[in-house]
């Protein structure tokens, strides 16, 4: 999927976020949004997956011909520690139920998933009792897994500890090949493997004179 950003902003209230950010994210390619704490990564992040919308500016989703920001959500896997799974769902469960409305990849089976997370020891487990660190190994696997042409990582490796690390980054490079994946992250191991960087700082605006100018 292609994406093109023209001069996009966004505002909570009277403080801007970012603001006049231009950037075309190419398909089949990997990104990283870069940024402190509170920068606006996860904002960025949410436009993309068409949860929010920009205050100003302009975005457009290509993927063979422009995709309405309406059934976006059919090309975008999305996964990021802020969001929940459904807990009182056991692993078998959700996985099938997760397949009913978004497949998984070349005719993947919610048993051939359930062996990727390698925790299928825990298949008839309520999620509810998983560790941080097993949850998000579920939302990896399901978000890189699926069918989509745009994969969304905020801050994949999480509660992951070394062999989760590990885990996360084999995962990407057998199942995210040929796809657009952003990540966003300041943690190298999350990222160190994308081509491409954005740097949300570049895009913060500065109080100077009584007004906000985009920083020089």
């Amino acid at each position: 999927m292609d994406i093109n950003l023209n001069k996009i902003g966004k505002r909570y209230r009277f403080e801007w976020i970012f603001k006049n950010l231009t950037y075309h994210f190419q398909q089949h390619q990997q990104y990283a949004i870069l940024g402190a704490n509170g920068s606006g990564k996860s904002t960025l992040l949410k436009i993309l997956s068409g949860h929010l919308t920009p205050s100003k500016g302009k975005i457009e989703f290509n993927h063979n011909g422009l995709v309405d920001i309406d059934v976006l959500y059919k090309q975008v896997s999305y996964a990021a520690p802020y969001m929940d799974l459904i807990e009182e769902l056991t692993l078998s469960e959700l996985l099938t139920f997760h397949q009913k409305f978004k497949p998984f990849l070349q005719s993947f089976t919610p048993q051939d998933v359930l062996e990727i997370t390698g925790m299928g020891h825990s298949k008839n487990k309520p999620l509810s009792f998983f560790s941080s660190g097993m949850k998000q190994r579920v939302k990896l696997a399901l978000t890189i897994c699926s069918e989509s042409a745009l994969i969304l990582l905020d801050e994949p490796t999480t509660n992951l500890d070394k062999q989760g690390v590990a885990w996360y980054r084999k995962l990407i490079q057998d199942f995210a090949e040929g796809r657009t994946l952003i990540i966003a992250s300041n943690i190298e191991q999350d990222y160190d493997f994308c081509r491409h960087q954005l740097n949300i700082m570049e895009y913060k605006p500065v109080r100077k004179e009584g007004r906000w100018k985009k920083k020089e």
